[in-house]
């Protein structure tokens, strides 16, 4: 095998080491193979082109070409120019799903499914990594900076893994790189020839600086390696969050210990988006009516502007009983509840979901408990996957009367559960006190607040809503009046807030779904968030303002029997006397329904917005064609250059014309069309030797023959006869060597000299020829220029002491 061979091969295999780092994102794993035949396909492609051979930016040309190509058939098909030329359809499609492809990154959470989208990218992307490999490696024979595009690809599989890459991607892509590396050695080695051992001092010029070269690319190897290990630590990965797999506890356990801050938007937008609603845990419970049977995480208190998320508080061991929940009097009425919950196997987080408020937590493993948000942690790794445990929790049962008349709020927790940042706008605080106008009480407030969002300000659910918890966020979901439940529940709280009322937002999951066998499933589209607003002698209360999710719990209805204080809701429909027959096997209101009261409507549905005129855009389609038009024409550019060039100086004998440089332009042409063929010109033979060198080589038939010597010996008239006799019909016989020489090539040859001639190499030599000639024009105006300004000034000067005289 040939040392280009080795190159090529190490080359596809380290880009495919690199790329296994991208398993852990997507399942299946079949788009490997798929990546892995098409990046054959064009190292095939770029081992013919340096073959035949092209030169260097014209190999990785008919790569990219060829890589162009394949895409099409691949993934654009059915809109391709005779299903494989990329046309403005063509582009269109690929665009969209490239599209397609970003959006299902941020909506799937990890592992991912395959869409058509995410598989362009991946495809796409390792076969730009394998065209950058190869050209760098194989083509231009420097395989160390190679590792630099292996490391990118490297890295955004590390920074999007959860935790960052393993240490086994790191070891494969890093294996694959060092393999590339053997592979260039061997082929350095194998063009000095053998190698004995002996001292340093015994080996030439090309040995010490083949040492030299193979010590830079060792360097250059441990770098990039060590940047491999480095970038992952510093990118941020992104887990699964609240609702997804964790990556570790919460440090050692003992009797402190804090939490940190954690982002649930993310995790939860994935978790709703999911294409299967993947059960996450199944709970059997003694609730006669398991619709205020919300399954709490964690509670998001501290609002900074950036984000809501929980505050870093401190935790402790968990208690054979919990204490009682901050606020709650004993004259509510509350019902104690026991319930079984098993997860999934494959849900790993490290925050428990409980009913709230939990009395007693019967769970084995290292747990922690956090008293202020009543939330249980794992410890050091600890996390729910495949768990079972008990829970003895309480069902607070307030009346809207107990609400209504609630006294103050501690100051210290009023203080610290009103704070708003200063920069959120003043739009979310005027709304605020438009929609509560007229409410005296809290209680009116919060229900007026629920409603609005819920039934009367004309808001829509939309899981493809990009999340947000910042003030911006907040005010542009007021405008637009679209989102889920993270906006309508952060929403609702800082607008709370602003009215003086004590919020923080749960996250977690709604109740589920009844099963036959008496249990209760709940799936990823069961994630969720609320506001939990605070009310002295019941403590934390939920409410429900996202339109068709979840249940509005019961106290959220005025008691038409208690006044509500002045300025109370204008509508009270009373929720249903009858009694529940046991758990809904649906909680929430379906897709296309909407909560009214205590039940669900339907509602019209608005068709989605079309873009005017439909279709692409002027401009995609101006850029499209452009693209296509460039692909097509870069590689023609040798050939209708080579035209050009041997029309003119074969159509430079008419009248009038001087027949010395007539003669001299048939015979450049002669030379260049004997290189074209594999004939190198050589400079210092004479022309009749010349032409004898391509009769011989190029195997010329007895007339193709004779015409390349009548050619040889117009150009010696021309040169050295003291008066040139015109020689006629120069052009026919460069046309008939020409034939000669194609008839007797072989097909490879003969492709060859004219869709990629040799002497096309004249064109990038005029270019760095007239390159060459600017920059020293440049130059040298420089000091003229100067030059001409400084006379002109003492012109001027002197023209100025003439007149004062």
């Amino acid at each position: 095998m040939s040392g280009r061979a080795r190159l090529a091969l190490g080359s596809m295999a380290a880009t495919l080491c690199a790329g296994c780092a991208l398993l852990p994102l997507v399942d299946p794993i079949t788009w490997l193979f798929q990546a892995a035949f098409l990046l054959a396909m064009v190292a095939a492609v770029g081992a013919l082109a340096r073959r035949v051979p092209l030169a260097r930016p014209l190999t990785v040309a008919v790569q990219a070409l060829a890589t162009v190509l394949l895409l099409t058939v691949v993934f654009a098909r059915d809109h391709a120019i005779a299903g494989l030329l990329p046309g403005p359809d063509t582009v269109t499609t690929l665009a969209g799903l490239a599209q397609d492809g970003v959006r299902d990154v941020g909506r799937y959470a990890i592992p991912a499914p395959v869409t058509p989208g995410i598989r362009l990218l991946l495809v796409s992307g390792v076969l730009l990594i394998g065209l950058i490999v190869d050209a760098l490696a194989v083509t231009y024979r420097s395989a160390a900076p190679a590792g630099l595009p292996l490391l990118a690809l490297y890295s955004v599989a590390a920074g999007l893994s959860q935790g960052g890459a393993g240490w086994l991607s790191f070891l494969v892509a890093a294996a694959g790189y060092l393999l590339l590396l053997l592979a260039e050695g061997r082929d350095r080695l194998s063009q000095w020839g053998r190698v004995f051992g002996g001292p340093p001092a015994s080996g030439g010029a090309d040995a010490r600086g083949g040492r030299v070269r193979i010590r830079t690319g060792r360097r250059i190897g441990v770098l990039s390696l060590g940047i491999a290990l480095l970038v992952p630590a510093a990118l941020p990965s992104l887990s699964g969050g609240l609702l997804g797999p964790a990556d570790g506890g919460t440090g050692p356990g003992g009797g402190g210990g804090t939490i940190s801050a954690v982002n649930p938007l993310v995790s939860l937008q994935d978790s709703l988006n999911q294409p299967e609603n993947r059960e996450v845990l199944n709970y059997r419970t003694t609730a006669a009516d398991t619709r205020e049977m919300y399954l709490r995480i964690v509670a998001l208190d501290q609002f900074d502007g950036t984000a809501w998320k929980p505050s870093e508080r401190t935790v402790t061991d968990v208690p054979a009983e919990l204490p009682r929940p901050p606020g709650l009097s004993s004259d509510v009425s509350v019902t104690r509840i026991n319930t079984s919950l098993s997860t999934a196997p494959w849900y790993a987080q490290n925050w428990l979901p409980l009913p709230y408020p939990a009395d007693k937590v019967d769970i084995p493993g290292r747990w922690r408990f956090e008293p202020e948000g009543r939330t249980l942690v794992g410890d050091r790794g600890q996390n729910t996957h495949g768990l079972q445990y008990q829970v003895e929790s309480l069902q607070v049962r307030p009346t809207a009367h107990q609400l209504a008349s609630a006294p103050p709020p501690p100051a210290a927790l009023r203080r610290e559960y009103t704070k708003v940042p200063d920069s959120l706008p003043a739009i979310v605080r005027t709304t605020a006190r438009q929609v509560t106008r007229g409410a005296r009480t809290t209680y009116d407030k919060a229900v007026k607040l629920q409603d609005w969002f819920a039934l009367y300000g004309g808001f829509g659910y939309n899981t493809e809503v990009r999340a947000g918890s910042g003030t911006e966020a907040i005010a542009r979901f007021l405008a637009d009046k679209e989102g889920f439940c993270v906006h309508f529940s952060f929403s609702m709280a800082a607008m709370a807030r602003t009215l003086g009322i004590p919020a923080r937002v749960a996250v977690g999951f709604t109740p589920g779904t009844r099963q036959p066998d008496g249990t209760t499933s709940v799936g990823l589209k069961d994630a969720h968030a609320w506001p939990e607003l605070y009310f002295q002698g019941v403590g934390w209360t939920r409410f429900e303002p996202t339109p068709s999710r979840g249940t509005v719990p019961d106290y959220a209805y005025p008691d038409a029997a208690q006044p509500t204080g002045p300025g109370g809701p204008d509508r009270a429909p009373a929720p249903s006397t009858v009694p529940s027959a046991g758990p809904p096997t649906a909680p929430s209101c379906g897709p296309g329904e909407r909560r009214k009261g205590p039940g669900c409507v339907a509602v019209a549905s608005i068709p989605p917005a079309t873009p005017p005129g439909g279709g692409p855009a002027p401009w995609t389609l101006a850029l499209g064609a452009l693209a296509a038009l460039l692909v097509v024409a870069l590689p023609a550019v040798p050939l209708l250059w080579r035209a050009r060039v041997r029309t003119r100086r074969l159509a430079g004998g008419g009248p009038g014309a001087d027949p010395t440089t007539h003669t001299l332009a048939v015979w450049q042409e002669l030379l260049d069309t004997g290189w074209d063929h594999g004939i190198v010109p050589d400079e210092s033979l004479t022309p009749r030797t010349a032409a004898a060198r391509i009769i011989r080589t190029g195997n010329l038939p007895p007339e193709a023959a004779d015409a390349a010597r009548r050619i040889a010996t117009a150009v010696e008239q021309a040169l050295y006869a003291p008066q040139p006799t015109p020689a006629a019909g120069l052009a026919a016989d460069v046309r008939q060597v020409h034939a000669g020489l194609r008839d007797g090539a072989p097909r490879a040859l003969r492709l060859r000299a004219r869709f990629a001639p040799r002497s096309a190499a004249r064109l990038r030599w005029a270019a760095a020829a007239r390159w060459s000639a600017l920059r020293l024009r440049c130059r040298h105006s420089r000091p003229v220029a100067a030059a001409r300004r400084m006379a002109a000034a003492l012109r001027t000067a002197s023209r100025r002491r003439g007149e004062r005289a």
